[in-house]
């Protein structure tokens, strides 16, 4: 079943292989030779063991998160609204340091929504645009639907921004005016005529030249001629001195009359002169004209106008050197006209992408020194000085690393130790490495990264003690099962260097990791598994390069291919029915990627590709493969149907059955009647639902196609008819689906076994997909609820072993031990789980077992937290109500 939204793929570059092409590819005319002997093999696993170490993320990664986002939650609450944007692109780092990459898109939309200045709406927008790049099509098909992508347009902010009555108005005819009523401006030959009443009340200069004691006052023609206005300017400011508003005039006169403005303080005609320039902001070369002239004259609405144009233009428009010396010598003044209150969110932004553009870069540097100006409280200073030290770091400036890292770690950032440890490293002095980490893990509870970072100046079975333990606490950490499997592919155990690389690959799929098992069937000579890790990574990542950036992955696949016997397009099909059968994702992804070189009808295969990603949480590749669907879709009809998954996987439910629906009304077909069940039945809750999305199944399977998608629909049709009580018929679909080879039918069944109360049928059934599916984690979860209780806490063991980032095994176990009255470690064993998955049901049920002790405070702060990784969530609201009244 495919699902709304996945975790981003976590390719967190943690390392990279360094083996010698000699050794590994000897690239001899065109041939992949084999390896002869040990010498060889030990040759290329000496290089492989040259891995650097993990990186220094310049993510703000506070040691306990929970804390923070409790903290978060609690000021979101009472502060005033004009806070609330920094708090959220706050909330926005912390979960980007987490790699959760979903929710920190949701807090920074959360951003852009509670936005209370135009500047910080126009920063968040472009952030927004700038995480979306590559979904601009999606904007297009919602335009295509009659909805708008707000993120993706410009805002016409200039009307939104009230005019602010800034004129004296000495319109008193009491008032006595000395001079005539009229005055006359001389400009060289020309003479502009006004009315001195309405001219001096532009502003008190004015006022006091006309009408006070300075000689113009008794004066009926005042030389203007070296006040650096034009007639035509002159004259237009008379007539806004009448009418209040400014004629059609060309930019050069507006900022003559904007100039004018400024010299004499006429904040009316100056606001009227910068609402007009800015609309003049069209490109990015009248920006940067533009923004040069309001820095100088502080003018803020023309700024912004300006801003706008310029963020509009990421990442392209930081090539440009204007641009860029714009935002690297801006003072504290000259941002504050640029952004107003949000210079530290401006810089955060540019100093994001100026990072993926190149972190090493002077550009990235003076961004980041302009945030660390920019940031305002405690938090802030530590992600800016964090951040700054690590481009530092990698610019192999040590001194200055060295003051930033120690800057952030004393402002109580303490994953700032890492850098710290690391110079000292550099210094051969790895046990100040050691003595720091030691301080820091004494003083609270140690993290995985904590272990990782120490087994870094260890040897020897030390070093693999700190790594196992770093594995224990956070499984998500990469380095450690690449230096094992390294490690054992040293001592010539390729084998269980597979075993240990397979570990991390079963849960989460990195590049890296790939790569490395790549280099691990290499080794075997089993080129066919290769073959099919290497066209797995480039499905993944199409430029991506290996054996440490040296050579085109692209180049190794057609070297290994020459090894192994090719496939006709029969048994491209007969392999992808076996391995999508066998839940193999990977595999599938290989054969799928092979099959694209053919002449096969490319928008099925990119859209089959599509399911696989989605179910590997690769969001991001999937949806390029949905748009690739899209761009080769052999039909009308089927592009509506490509178009409406894409809008579907974006959170746009109901344009997904417009797109649906119009498929079907040019022909009826499998791929459009699946579409229009599918996305009907997440939609609606209503009972009568359920029997349009039988109907719509039913016609799907009356269409013609494959067996992969039809065991699809039978599996889907039997799901529904199990949530209408129709056992019988559930039984059948899931029966049918396995006779064609939908291997995950097997827990359709199971379910329809246990609502008959044959919790034994159940169980077997469940056995019968563990020894079939490849991937089997979700299978063990689910035989767990069939089975007595010891069996039970076997399977879920199993679970863990196999998908640490699965919660369910987690609270279980957390439940048992709290029915046993050991409390302290029920709170415990959702606590390690916590510590590296930031997950509501976790936090729930953490908040309640703190509560059910008395620990009040302990569950306000999970409760919290939980309500930032779900705001909406009713049972939490609930218990947060509860649980804050009882607050003393």
């Amino acid at each position: 079943m495919r699902k709304l939204f996945f975790s981003e793929l976590t390719s967190c570059k943690e390392t990279k292989l360094q083996s010698a092409t000699h050794s590994w590819l000897p690239l001899e005319k065109g041939k992949l030779c084999k390896f002869t002997g040990h010498s060889s093999s030990s040759s290329s696993i000496e290089s492989l063991m040259k891995m650097p170490e993990p990186a220094v993320l310049p993510h703000f990664k506070p040691a306990d998160y929970v804390d923070i986002l409790a903290q978060i939650h609690e000021q979101l609450e009472y502060c005033a609204p004009d806070e609330k944007s920094c708090l959220y692109l706050l909330q926005f780092q912390v979960f980007r340091g987490l790699g959760e990459a979903k929710l920190s898109r949701r807090s920074l939309q959360a951003a852009w929504e509670k936005a209370s200045t135009i500047h910080e709406k126009l920063i968040f927008g472009a952030w927004l645009k700038y995480e979306k790049k590559g979904e601009e099509p999606i904007s297009d098909l919602l335009g295509s639907c009659g909805k708008c992508s707000q993120e993706f347009k410009l805002l016409d902010f200039v009307s939104q921004i009230s005019a602010e009555s800034h004129g004296l108005s000495y319109d008193d005819e009491s008032d006595e005016f000395q001079g005539s009523p009229v005055v006359h401006f001389r400009i060289k030959d020309d003479m502009i005529a006004g009315d001195r009443r309405k001219l001096a009340a532009l502003s008190t200069p004015l006022y006091a030249m006309l009408n006070g004691g300075f000689r113009e006052s008794h004066l009926e023609v005042i030389d203007m001629s070296r006040n650096g206005i034009s007639p035509i300017g002159m004259r237009a400011i008379s007539k806004f001195s009448l009418s209040g508003r400014l004629p059609y005039l060309s930019a050069e006169a507006i900022l003559e009359m904007l100039d004018f403005a400024n010299k004499f303080c006429c904040k009316g005609l100056k606001d009227a002169c910068e609402r007009k320039l800015a609309s003049f902001v069209c490109t990015r070369q009248d920006a940067v004209d533009f923004m040069e002239c309001a820095i100088e004259l502080g003018c803020s609405i023309l700024a912004a106008s300006c801003l706008q144009v310029l963020l509009n233009e990421l990442p392209e428009c930081l090539n440009d050197e204007q641009v860029v010396r714009i935002f690297s010598s801006a003072n504290k003044q000259q941002r504050s006209t640029m952004a107003g209150n949000a210079s530290f969110s401006l810089y955060c932004l540019l100093s994001e992408v100026s990072m993926s553009i190149s972190a090493t870069s002077d550009v990235t540097i003076s961004f980041l020194e302009k945030l660390v100006e920019s940031a305002s409280d405690s938090r802030q200073k530590q992600l800016a000085l964090h951040q700054l030290a690590c481009m530092r770091l990698l610019r192999k400036d040590h001194t200055e690393a060295e003051r930033l890292f120690n800057a952030a770690f004393n402002a109580g950032h303490h994953y700032s130790v890492v850098g710290l440890a690391r110079l000292a490293s550099l210094r051969s002095n790895k046990h100040f490495s050691l003595k720091l980490l030691d301080s820091v893990m004494s003083s609270r509870w140690p993290l995985g990264w904590m272990y990782q970072e120490r087994a870094l100046y260890l040897d020897g079975d030390s070093k693999l003690e700190n790594l196992n333990k770093a594995t224990e606490l956070d499984p998500t950490l990469t380095y450690p099962y690449m230096f094992r499997a390294a490690s054992l592919m040293k001592r010539q155990s390729v084998e269980a260097a597979l075993m240990e690389i397979n570990r991390i690959l079963g849960f989460k799929l990195v590049l890296e990791c790939l790569e490395l098992r790549f280099c691990c069937y290499l080794a075997l000579e089993d080129y066919r598994a290769a073959l099919c890790d290497v066209q797995a990574i480039l499905t993944l990542a199409p430029d991506y390069r290996m054996i440490g950036g040296r050579v085109a992955a692209k180049q190794l696949r057609m070297l290994v291919m020459e090894n192994v016997e090719q496939w006709t397009t029969a048994d491209c099909w007969m392999q992808l029915y076996d391995r999508w059968s066998s839940v193999d994702d990977i595999g599938s992804l290989s054969v799928i990627y092979q099959m694209l070189e053919s002449d096969a009808a490319k928008g099925v295969l990119y859209f089959r590709q599509s399911l696989l990603l989605l179910r590997l949480n690769c969001p991001e590749a999937a949806m390029r493969s949905l748009q690739l669907a899209r761009e080769h879709a052999a039909s009308q009809h089927e592009r509506l149907v490509y178009e409406g998954w894409i809008l579907y996987d974006t959170g746009h439910c109901e344009e997904g059955l417009q797109k649906a629906e119009a498929s079907i009304a040019i022909q009826r077909s499998f791929e459009a009647f699946f579409l229009k069940a599918y996305a009907l039945a997440d939609s609606s809750l209503e009972p009568s639902t359920s029997a349009t999305v039988v109907s719509l199944l039913e016609d799907a399977l009356r269409c013609p196609s494959d067996r992969l998608r039809k065991g699809q629909a039978l599996n889907n049709l039997g799901s529904v008819y199990v949530d209408c009580g129709k056992l019988d018929l559930a039984a059948e679909c899931y029966i049918n689906a396995l006779k064609i080879g939908h291997t995950r039918a097997h827990q359709g069944l199971a379910r329809v076994h246990f609502l008959r109360n044959n919790r034994t049928g159940a169980f077997e059934e469940m056995t019968k997909l563990i020894e079939k599916a490849r991937s089997n984690a979700s299978a063990y979860e689910k035989r767990s609820e069939y089975c007595d209780r010891d069996l039970t806490k076997a399977d879920l063991q199993m679970v863990t072993k196999l998908d640490p980032l699965r919660v369910y095994p987690y609270r279980y176990r957390a439940a048992v031990l709290m029915d046993n009255h050991k409390e302290k470690d029920a709170i415990s064993e959702l606590t390690k789980a916590i510590a590296f998955k930031a997950d509501l049901n976790l936090l729930h049920l953490r908040a309640a077992f703190h509560e059910h002790v008395g620990d009040i405070s302990g569950a306000l702060r999970d409760c919290r937290a939980a309500l930032s990784v779900d705001p909406n969530h009713q049972e939490m609201l609930e218990l947060h109500h509860r649980v804050n009244s009882q607050e003393p």
